[in-house]
């Protein structure tokens, strides 16, 4: 299992949000180098990044800084405003290791086709932000037709290999990850890599992650918060 600390740009800032809310967030960080660096410290060999400013109005404005903490030397994970073939090129040039696809798997699933066609399915992740049941798009503020697991499936028919699942309803709340879900997802599918998002608080909610076969976690608000060890907690999945 892997741990994938975040961090997440908005404006050129180091923020936090609750439940996709734009409207709560909260700058958490002042320098998203020194963040990274303590991330390094901790032994994490993965970054997730979110470039909300991309992901909310489809127009990257974080570039310098995704340069920046590729060049620090961990493998860079990145979402938001990923739409196009264009997009993908940009930010591979940045040096990003792997590309997560939002919104636009959801809009133009023959884009996640030919992304997956073009740089291989190792490169390729496709978000699932889910709330009661639905994908949701456009930083999580519109809902989609499209049920978690029909989505999942029609993904996996594209070959897609990692999947990203995020609750929204718990994704900054600390309340810990939605397991049922997530055990569902493990368990009604052969997904090669699902990375869990939202909600996790804890130590303990790493363990329990680990419990059900995840294959990675995605750590925030804890670690800024200081209610996790992050240190702590990829000794404990390693």
């Amino acid at each position: 299992m892997t741990i994938y600390p975040s961090i997440d740009l908005r404006g050129g800032q180091v923020v936090r949000l609750k439940q996709g809310d734009f409207d709560t967030t909260v700058k958490v960080a002042d320098d998203p180098l020194v963040v990274a660096r303590d991330y390094i410290r901790c032994g994490a060999k993965w970054l997730h990044c979110v470039d909300l400013d991309g992901a909310r109005d489809g127009a990257r404005k974080n570039g310098a800084i995704v340069r920046e903490l590729c060049s620090l030397g961990l493998s860079v994970q990145l979402g938001g405003g990923l739409r196009t073939m264009a997009d993908l090129e940009a930010v591979e040039k940045l040096g990003v290791s792997r590309f997560v696809i939002g919104s636009a798997a959801v809009s133009n699933p023959e884009f996640v086709a030919d992304a997956i066609k073009a740089y291989g399915a190792d490169k390729i992740a496709v978000g699932v932000d889910s709330r009661d049941g639905f994908v949701r798009t456009d930083g999580w503020e519109k809902a989609s037709t499209f049920g978690i697991f029909n989505f999942v499936s029609a993904m996996l028919q594209l070959g897609v290999e990692t999947f990203i699942y995020t609750d929204t309803a718990t994704d900054g709340t600390l309340a810990g990850p939605p397991l049922e879900t997530l055990t569902g997802l493990r368990g009604d599918f052969r997904i090669k890599r699902l990375i869990a998002s939202g909600g996790i608080g804890s130590i303990e909610d790493v363990r329990a992650l680990a419990a059900i076969n995840v294959d990675g976690a995605i750590i925030g608000s804890a670690y800024y918060y200081g209610k996790l060890d992050l240190k702590e907690a990829i000794e404990l999945v390693s």
